[in-house]
């Protein structure tokens, strides 16, 4: 398989953190592991079956880890693997920019 193609470094970016929902669940996640149910609740306006492909898009792009405890029920965690915590100077920015767009103080940590 041949390696994408890039005219422009921020491509490469947007083809692991694009789209609507992503960059949302990667801030959440920087505030620690989240369970699938409390990402839900965070996020009232997305379906499961997004969320779900979502997390396993960040999941294989490697900036997401999936922890499955085997527990009856099932529990699992997600969180920001090594690579994603690369990501987290950015999420901040992104967050403190829109605060300021909303006319909040920014509030990212």
């Amino acid at each position: 398989m041949k390696a994408p193609h890039y005219n422009v470094p921020v491509e490469a970016t947007l083809e692991v953190i694009g789209g609507k929902w992503k960059v949302v669940i990667l801030c959440l996640l920087k505030e620690g592991e989240k369970r699938f149910s409390e990402l839900q609740r965070a996020m009232p306006a997305i379906t499961k079956k997004m969320l779900s492909q979502q997390l396993k898009e960040l999941e294989k792009d490697g900036v997401v880890n999936r922890k499955v405890y085997n527990e009856v029920p099932p529990k699992v965690e997600y969180s920001l693997s090594e690579e994603g915590e690369t990501l987290r100077e950015i999420l901040n920015m992104m967050c403190a920019w829109g605060d300021r767009r909303m006319g909040n103080t920014p509030n990212c940590s």
